[in-house]
């Protein structure tokens, strides 16, 4: 990851920008800004992690992946959250990949310094656990989802996950990539993709993805979407379901 320059410009990352000016003031030299390319692994199952992120753009898939080599998304961090969970709760290994999915830039701050600083904040601690309890909700609802809805509810709401975080109508998207985030086969992802289309909901071409009935979209998802979006509005206030799923 690269660093590049901050100038000093005010934080876009929900869970440091809720955070007293005070604490931020502490733990902001801790923090660089770094650019987050495009597929890249920022650290794979089982690796040690040294550092956690703080997205300010773009998003972060979190994949399982299985003894036959196939993986699926199980968790997506953006803005509204941070990568490297497990040093929230004194461990330093992931059963998890994260890759980036969606091109931005995030805050990095090194382990030991992140421990430091949640010994020294209550208001940090106490943020980063409440992140933890939405995450959570998250993830489990993510499984239940994907166990009872149907194809085109699920490729509603994570279209709709994926538009909250990237900030844009537009973005690349390719069959491939939905089929292994939703854990489903191409032909079923293509008539997803289609009904959705139909509807007139998104436009799909050439590998990129437009968003082009937001209400519709919503009212096509199930409830998951929704119920993850109050919870991490109860946990961590009502500005963070603007980018949260």
């Amino acid at each position: 990851m690269a660093l590049i320059d901050q100038h000093n410009a005010a934080v876009r990352n929900g869970l440091l920008a809720a955070l007293p000016l005070a604490d931020l003031a502490r733990l902001r030299p801790k923090l660089h800004l770094v650019e987050l390319p495009f597929n890249q692994t920022l650290y794979s199952m089982d690796d040690t992690l040294d550092t956690v992120l703080f997205p300010e753009s773009g998003m972060v898939s979190l994949l399982a992946t299985l003894d036959d080599g196939e993986q699926i998304e199980v968790g997506i961090a953006g803005r509204e959250g941070l990568v490297g969970l497990p040093l929230v709760f004194g461990d330093d290994r992931s059963l998890v990949e994260a890759r980036v999915q969606m091109e931005g830039t995030a805050l990095r701050i090194g382990a030991a310094a992140f421990r430091d600083e949640m010994e020294q904040s209550d208001a940090l601690r106490t943020l980063l656990l409440r992140y933890a309890l939405a995450f959570h909700a998250q993830i489990t609802l993510s499984a239940a989802c994907n166990a009872r809805h149907a194809i085109e509810q699920r490729l509603a709401r994570w279209l709709l996950i994926a538009h909250d975080r990237i900030e844009a109508n537009d973005f690349p998207m390719t069959h491939e990539f939905i089929s292994m985030m939703l854990g489903v086969r191409r032909p079923g992802v293509t008539i997803a993709a289609g009904i959705l289309q139909k509807a007139g909901l998104i436009h799909y071409a050439r590998g990129r993805m437009a968003v082009t009935d937001r209400p519709g979209l919503e009212a096509a998802s199930c409830e998951c979407y929704h119920t993850a979006r109050r919870e991490f509005a109860r946990l961590l206030g009502a500005g963070a379901a603007q980018h949260s799923d």
